[in-house]
Formats: C-alpha cells, structure tokens, sequence
C-alpha cells in the first residue's frame, strides 16, 4: 500500500502538468513542431467594431520539407484552418498565395516551402464591446513531408483589444502585406480553355507576351484531376498571346465545365512571379481547319481583292475609274495599258506601303489589324480632307489635272499617267477600310507570317484590287462597248462629285465618333478654308501672271493652315473614352447590349443564346450590313422571341478585349459575326461578312426559317 502512495503521486503530478500545459498552449499565438512554427497574426493589433480585418497563419518551414496548396496535386493534404471566433463574427476561406511545384520520381506536388502565410478575412460584429477582449482561436491542421509525411495539428490563439473607431496606430503584423502581394490577381486579359483528345489548350491573350521576356509560364489547377500534374507544360508565343498546352488528368473538365486555377508567368531578371486567378469555362476544341498555307492565302487575297472592288466603300473611286476608262477607250492602245499598268502600280506600292507599316508594328509588339489606320482620327480627318478636294475636282471648282485623280484632260496627250497611279492610292485607302469575303482568313494568315510572306499576300490582295482595270485597260475589244466621250462627260464627271461629298461626310461622323462634336467644327472649318483656297486658285489662273502668282500663293496658304490646323486641333481633342457605346448602329431603336467579355461570359456560363456583333464606324460593310439585314424588324422580333442576347462591340477606337475577341476567331478587322447557339458548351458559328435576313434566320433557326419580307 506505502508503495502505490508514490505512484499515484507521480501519476496525478504527470496529468496536472499536462492539463496544465493545455491552457498555456491554446493561448498562446504561437505553435511549434520538429519541422514547422506556426503564428497567428493579424493586419491591426486591435480592431473596430463592424470591421473588416485580415487574420493570417505564418509557417516557417525547415529546409527540405513543404506543406501544400489547395490542391495538393498527386499525394498530399491541403492545409485547414478551423477558426472559433466571437459570437456575430465570419472567418472567410483561406486565401491561397502562389504555389510552388515539387517533384519526386512520377509524382508532382503543390504546396509550400520555407514559409508560407494564409490568409482569411474576417469580419468583426457590429456590437462589438469598446474596451473588451477580442479572442481568436484557430486550430490548424497539415500535412508536412519530404520523402515521408507527418500529420500535424497546433491551437493558435491571439487575443485583440477592441478601441473606438477613431482610435489611430493600429499597426498589425507586417508579413500580411507581405502575403496578399503573393496572392494571384484576376486575370486582365481573355484566357480560354479548348478541350481536345490528348491535350487541354489553354489560349492567354495579349499581345504583351509577345514583346515580353518570359521565363517560363506554369497553370496550378484548383481541381484535383483536371490536369495530369506531373507531365510537362509547354508554351508558345501567338502572334496575339501564348498558348499552353497541358495534358488532361484523370478527372479532364468536360465542354462547358468551369476550369479554375492559378497561371504563373515568371520573366526574366523578375524575383517574384505574377500569378492570375483564372476561371474560365472549358469549350471543346473546334475542329481545326486545314492549314491554309502561303499558296492558297495568295489565291484567297487574290480573290477577296477582287470582291473588294464591289464593297460599298470603294463605290466613290470605282466611280472614277469609270470615267477614266471613257476617256480611256479612244486613245491608243498602248497608252490604254500603261493607264492600267500606272493605276496597278499605285495600288501596289500603297499595299506595299501598308504591309510595311504592319510589319513594323508587328516587330514592335503593337497590336495590328485591317482597317487600323482609320483607328486614328488624324488619319479620319486627312483621308477626309483628299476626298472633299476630289469632289471639289469634279464639280468644277478646280482642275487639279491627272495628278491627283485621274480624271484631268492632261490624259489624252500623255502625261496622266501619274493621275492613273494616285487613283490607284485613293482606291486603296478608301477600301481599307472594308473586308471582303475570302480576304479575312488570307489577312489573318498573312499576320502570323514573316514579313517577305506577309507583303507577298499584301501584294496579292492589291493586285486582286487593281486587276479589273488592269484587265479594261488592256482589252481594246472591252474598251469599244463602253460609250463613246462627249459633253455629256462633263455632266457625269459633276454627278460623281456627290459621292464624293458623301464618303467626306462619313468620314467626318466617323470623327465625331472618335473624338465627338469638336472633332465636327474642326473638320467642317477646314473644309470651309480649303474650298475658298480652291476656287481662289481657279479663279486667278486666267489673269495676270502677278495675279496668278498671289492667287496660287494665298490658297496654298489657306490649304495649308486648314490642313495643319486641323490636324493640331484633333491631335489635341481626346479620344472619346466610351466605346462601350457603338456608334455604328444604324437601327432606330437599340436592340442591343454593349459587348464586354465579363457579360459575354456571364451569358455562356448560362447557356443563353448570343449573337455577337463587331463593328466600327468607319466600316461601310458593318454600316450597310447593320442597316440591312440587324435592324430589320423580324430579324429584331426573332431575337426576342428566342430569347436571344445582341451584343455589340464598337472598335471605332482601339480597343483590346475587342481585338484579343477577333484574334479568337482568326481576324484582323471587322466586321465580325458570331452566334452561340444555346448551351453553354454549344459550338460558336461564324456567319458571313456580308448579311442578310436569311442569312441570320438560317444561323439561329436552321430548321423553321421564318419569312423575312425584303429590305
């Protein structure tokens, strides 16, 4: 019995101090095992009532070991925090920082290394008591390992004060700024995911990866599965982004299953890693079409610069081109050809010219497209100050002879040729800005190529433009049906001024669009200063030589105060900073939302039904088609009644999401249709670039086509 004294003694002493030891561990903030300490620290050092205050658990890890990320990968356990707080008080998820990848044999793990902050927001009750005690108790579990893995657990405690509002210097632990810069950021530009049989493509789209030095790019996926973790991640810089190519896990996203994760894109001489949060739906690869190659995009340019003569942009310089080819059909042959040979030069050098600039660009990093130059409100603004002084031209107000279009009695004794190159100019820069059918896939190709194999395409799409008049012009037996001249030609030269007029018009609304009314003033001023220079020329040119001398003097002067002027006053005017408002649309009513990709997304993730439409105002093609066939009643009526959502991206001024969409699709320029049939996973459908009713009804109903009376 004396002997069993001492023993229960000892055994009572030993469970006192271990239950004493319990309450000195759970208040206490800080933790330790053999291979992690651990902390619970806080953003203030007291807290507000109604607050909103970071809470955070530091791990020091020792070297060789590391903890693991929310998705561990092929082994492993995601660290949980169990938090007991106030009554009335919220603890959020743990927000997770950047992992790291390890890799052992076959098997590749997510997680942590040295050490590791997580975070939490929690939100602190409203009727939290001035001058008391705030305690925060989290009980923290995880999984620790190097070639074996240890389960380990600690109770944190940390216990704040709670001070009035207007109580200043609440400092908090400084390794919580330190952690939220390691928390990935939303991703800023378009990221989609292609499901195919044998790889996951994940397409990132920004053109400043192209001019950027990476490292190396790398996605962590949130979901166990999606992604075999241990295969290699390849990456390959596009022409508009990088694609990265992953190989599917053994639970693969499905077509219209959310994919989430984190991309990490290191670059060079960069110490941290940027990290962007992604979640983005997962489409089914589409069915790839056959590589073009450089033979058939020559033949594609060729043709599309052939429809380009009948886009209803180039209508105002065909209409030169047909008075040119009266005067023309009763000179010689031979100087009939060198007419067309001068006019296909002109075009020629001016493709040239624009597959230069584009090229430039594209080794600049800058984002490029068809149509760009008409992005700019100088270029707007100039192209509409040539085409006002050609109307002039032909109304009589001046004669500026063969040398500006082509259309100066200069042409029968010889010397028009260089009228015949500068029509070929003009024709070029006013068709820019359309796209014909088979020229977007041949642009498109053209931009992903090296420079002498995208001015070669350049050079097609010029020769498919200038080649009906070449053809005129060197066929005497088609130039014999033509009329014959005579004063009638005078009469029809005055005539073709008026679409003239109209194309500077348009050009002055696409202004205004870009930099809005004062754009007008200025462009409608200097038209006004450059027809009195103009009839001020013609009107001395019968006088005096002294006369003549002032005469030519003083309107140059005014021409080029109007042209200079006006140019600084629209450098000066900013561009309109809403093109989330199309000003392209040519309905009387609005039918539609504006394009944004978050509301694209938000609509597909739905499984609604979208009819994506982008236009801008300096595109005739968008202009006639939107008048034509999208504001047509029953194409409207069909829209609601299928429930059917219309959005409507302006590109009249750059605008990246909008670009980074067109690229998706494999264009440079607009304009640009695309119906989501409904279902989330539904395949989009590419429609024509020339629209009508049918052809809408045919993309959203295919089967019950409705009967669209005619525009």
């Amino acid at each position: 019995m004396s002997l069993l004294r001492p023993l229960h003694f000892f055994v009572a002493l030993v469970v006192v101090l271990v239950c004493a030891s319990v309450p000195a561990q759970a208040v206490s903030a800080r933790a330790a095992t053999e291979q992690v300490e651990a902390e619970l620290i806080a953003s203030v050092n007291a807290v507000h009532p109604g607050e909103e205050i970071f809470l955070g658990v530091h791990q020091r890890i020792i070297p060789h070991w590391h903890t693991y990320w929310i998705n561990p990968g092929d082994s492993g356990i995601a660290t949980k925090i169990a938090w007991k707080l106030p009554a009335g008080a919220e603890a959020g998820e743990i927000q997770w920082p950047l992992p790291s990848r390890f890799q052992l044999g076959s098997i590749a793990n997510y997680g942590y290394e040295k050490e590791v902050t997580l975070l939490s927001r929690m939100r602190v009750p409203a009727d939290a008591k001035i001058g008391s005690a705030f305690p925060i108790h989290a009980t923290v579990d995880w999984l620790v390992c190097r070639e074996d893995c240890l389960p380990q657990r600690v109770e944190l405690t940390l216990v704040l004060p709670v001070n009035a509002a207007g109580n200043a210097s609440r400092a908090g632990n400084p390794l919580i700024e330190a952690a939220r810069s390691r928390l990935p950021v939303a991703s800023p530009w378009p990221v989609r995911v292609e499901i195919g049989n044998e790889a996951l493509l994940m397409h990132v789209v920004d053109n400043e990866f192209r001019a950027g030095k990476i490292k190396d790019v790398r996605f962590y996926p949130a979901q166990w599965g999606r992604i075999t973790h241990s295969a290699a991640q390849t990456w390959n810089t596009e022409h508009d982004g990088i694609v990265l190519t992953l190989t599917p896990g053994e639970d693969p996203a499905k077509p219209g299953e959310a994919v989430e994760g984190v991309l990490v894109v290191s670059e060079g001489g960069d110490e941290i890693a940027r990290g962007y949060a992604i979640n983005t739906v997962a489409t089914a690869a589409r069915a790839s079409s056959p590589e073009i190659g450089l033979t058939m995009a020559l033949a594609l340019a060729l043709l599309g610069g052939l429809i380009l003569n009948l886009m209803p942009c180039v209508f105002p310089v065909l209409s030169i081109k047909a008075l040119s080819l009266l005067r023309h059909s009763q000179h010689e042959p031979l100087q009939a050809r060198w007419q067309g040979v001068a006019y296909t030069a002109g075009v020629l050098v001016s493709f040239a010219i624009l597959a230069a600039v584009l090229i430039a660009m594209k080794q600049a990093g800058s984002q490029i497209g068809w149509g760009f130059q008409f992005q700019s409100p100088l270029f707007v603004l100039a192209v509409g100050y040539v085409i006002f002084a050609v109307g002039l031209s032909l109304s009589g107000v001046m004669t500026l002879g063969g040398s500006v279009a082509g259309v100066g009695s200069s042409l029968a004794e010889g010397t028009g040729y260089a009228g015949s190159f500068f029509t070929g100019v003009l024709a070029t820069v006013v068709a820019t800005p359309c796209t014909a059918p088979f020229m977007a896939a041949a642009v498109g190709y053209a931009l992903t190529q090296p420079p002498l194999v995208l001015l070669a395409i350049f050079l097609s799409l010029g020769f498919g433009l200038a080649l009906p008049y070449l053809v005129l012009s060197a066929w005497p037996a088609l130039q014999r049906r033509l009329p014959r001249p005579g004063r009638w030609m005078d009469k029809t030269k005055q005539i073709l001024a008026f679409p003239m007029y109209a194309t500077a018009v348009w050009l002055v609304w696409v202004l205004a669009q870009q930099v809005g009314p004062g754009g007008v003033a200025v462009a409608l001023g200097g038209m006004v200063i450059i027809a009195f220079a103009a009839w001020l020329y013609d009107s001395t040119r019968s006088g005096s030589l002294w006369l003549r001398h002032i005469g030519t003097i003083v309107a140059s002067l005014a021409a080029a105060t109007a042209i200079v002027g006006g140019l600084a006053a629209t450098e000066s005017i900013p561009l309109s900073a809403s093109p989330t408002v199309p000003a392209s649309s040519a309905t009387t009513h609005q039918n539609w939302q504006p394009y944004s990709a978050a509301r694209l997304e938000a609509l597909r993730l739905a499984g609604k039904p979208v009819f994506l439409n982008f236009t801008a105002a300096w595109c005739i093609t968008c202009l006639v088609n939107e008048r034509v066939a999208l504001g047509n009643d029953a194409v409207t009526k069909a829209f609601h009644d299928e429930g059917i959502t219309y959005l409507k991206g302006d590109w009249t001024n750059m605008d990246q999401p909008i670009r980074a969409k067109l690229a998706e699709f494999g264009r440079s320029g607009v304009p640009l249709y695309v119906y989501y049939p409904p279902g989330s996973a539904a395949e989009p459908i590419i429609l024509p670039q020339l629209l009508l009713p049918d052809t809408i009804f045919n993309a959203i109903s295919p089967i019950a086509r409705a009967v669209v009376p005619n525009p």
